[in-house]
């Protein structure tokens, strides 16, 4: 979760080095070479140790019912408008692994790059790994496109209050001031 506390917008890159891209038919999530479409914007859900990640189409990362392919356990991952923002599908936990990342949706599967034949190839899915080798295959190394910048609150929005340390010395050298918010009241 701590790399994407630092960032406002990310690039995810797959173990086959192709980008998690969303594609412009604003509905297929693919892995690409071209990074014009791979940047997301990380969204904070409150309460929760998860995020949503906004496309650069205003859509976001879903983690759909319906399977990829009749007959295997993947299911699709799509873009969704934004009408459905209170969806829990498109809420992700991130799960850091050394460098990178696993992305679990909160039905329990991971975020999943696929390779292969045609239909397979370049796929994205979710799912969970049946085998050990295969958990590999499910970390994305994250690339921070643009930083968060910490808010500081105005001035103007609340006073503060002094107090000095109960270890006060009166030398000058030695003075400890607390700042403490006591109102959000302007005087």
């Amino acid at each position: 979760m701590e790399y994407f506390r630092k960032a406002k917008t990310v690039k995810l890159i797959s173990h086959k080095d192709k980008y998690l891209v969303a594609a412009d038919d604003l509905v297929s999530i693919i892995q690409d070479n071209n990074e014009l479409s791979a940047t997301w914007t990380v969204e904070f859900v409150d309460g929760k140790d998860s995020i949503r990640l906004k496309s650069c189409f205003g859509t976001y990362l879903t983690a759909s019912t319906q399977p990829f392919l009749p007959g295997v356990t993947g299911k699709k991952v799509v873009q969704t408008m934004p009408n459905c923002y209170g969806d829990v599908a498109t809420e992700w936990e991130p799960q850091r692994d050394g460098m990178q990342v696993r992305l679990r949706s909160l039905c329990g599967n991971f975020l999943r790059p696929n390779g292969g034949l045609p239909p397979w190839r370049n796929s994205v899915t979710h799912d969970i790994p049946h085998r050990p080798k295969t958990w590999n295959k499910l970390l994305w190394d994250v690339e921070i496109v643009e930083k968060r910048h910490r808010m500081t609150p105005p001035a103007t929005k609340g006073y503060f209050a002094r107090s000095r340390s109960s270890s006060f010395s009166g030398s000058m050298s030695s003075k400890l001031i607390h700042n403490v918010v006591v109102s959000q009241e302007p005087i």
